[in-house]
């Protein structure tokens, strides 16, 4: 029997919900571990490059977990209104836009860390190796992909 388009947007918002569960998990927990760092004994040792990557890190994380979080609020701003076609595309926009921010934020924390205890030319390295890792798993292969039918 064939999906109607309402069993296809409840069941596309429901496959959303479950992978923003594991995007937010990993957001609260980069962010639990940078708000902790300022109050650090070793955090009086940063630089200026150091504190201001950590602004960045904070900051982007803050907005990966808001846009993660924000269909949640959506969907309660628009529940049982007939809306769930525009809640779909809406939380699909949200999400992406999500882990644009939790890529920016997760090169950021590893080049925030990397800093504090190699030199700076390793810490920027590898960072620039994490972004190209991220972008590979989690753009080029997925779009590689989208019209394989294998």
């Amino acid at each position: 029997m064939a999906e109607t388009d309402k069993e296809r947007y409840e069941r596309n918002f429901a496959d959303l919900l479950q992978e923003l569960r594991v995007a937010q998990t990993g957001v609260q927990i980069l962010f639990a571990f940078l708000l902790t760092l300022p109050f650090s004994a070793r955090f009086t040792e940063v630089t200026q490059f150091q504190k201001t990557v950590y602004v960045v890190t904070l900051l982007t994380v803050a907005g990966a977990a808001a846009l993660l979080i924000a269909p949640v609020a959506y969907h309660r701003v628009l529940f049982q209104r007939g809306r769930k076609a525009e809640l779909v595309r809406s939380a699909h926009r949200l999400a992406s836009a999500g882990l644009v921010f939790m890529l920016v934020a997760i090169v950021s924390a590893v080049l925030l860390i990397t800093d504090f205890i190699l030199a700076r030319w390793l810490s920027l390295l590898f960072s620039g190796l994490t972004a190209a890792w991220l972008l590979l798993l989690w753009l080029m292969l997925p779009v590689l992909r989208r019209d394989d039918r294998g």
